[in-house]
């Protein structure tokens, strides 16, 4: 079973980024390079740091809402609070491999 990092980073894959998703290639906002840290307190109080693509991103307060929903489901979990940067920090080297071979996947198939 995994540790419960790995659950969390896990479920907040629940987390499609809606920019993947119109691409073709729909990723989860861990495999996307989007969570940059993942903290737990030996009380199961859970902070995660998100990292945005840009600074005009309108989604952070969906990915919240979602992120605190699915994380407290899990049951070692007692609380959830996330925090977001400014959008400067993320770039495409920030995807998981095996998600960047999907997407190198699907924009072949429309020859982008």
């Amino acid at each position: 079973m995994p540790d419960l990092e790995q659950q969390i980073r896990i479920a907040l894959d629940e987390i499609k980024d809606p920019c993947s998703l119109a691409a073709g290639y729909g990723m989860g906002i861990s495999e996307m390079g989007l969570v940059k840290s993942v903290s737990i307190s030996d009380r199961g109080d859970v902070t995660i740091a998100l990292r945005l693509t840009s600074p005009f991103c309108h989604m952070i307060g969906f990915f919240k809402k979602e992120a605190m929903r699915i994380v407290s489901d899990l049951p070692e979990v007692r609380s959830v609070e996330m925090t977001a940067d400014q959008g400067l920090d993320w770039s495409p080297r920030n995807i998981d491999p095996a998600a960047e071979t999907r997407r190198q996947e699907a924009l072949a198939t429309l020859s982008i």
